[in-house]
């Protein structure tokens, strides 16, 4: 009977441990998919700007090609 109480409490223990561990990685995917929207939304708005950029430089008929650097 001794080994089937330790039986019993080790498999509550494990179960125990298991649920402690599901519940931190439910946590840590709810964090990171909240970061993944937040860079999805960041990367959108920089490739809206980087649009806008080309757009304006294409409007105003200076190639960055014919820029002269900034250290001239």
């Amino acid at each position: 009977m001794t080994d089937l109480n330790e039986s019993l409490i080790d498999l509550q223990t494990r179960v125990t441990f298991q649920e402690d561990t599901l519940v931190e990685l439910n946590r840590i995917v709810a964090q990171q998919d909240q970061e993944i929207r937040q860079l999805k939304e960041q990367t959108l708005l920089l490739a809206k700007r980087l649009d806008d950029f080309i757009y304006a430089q294409e409007q105003s008929g200076i190639k960055p090609a014919d820029e002269r650097p900034p250290h001239y």
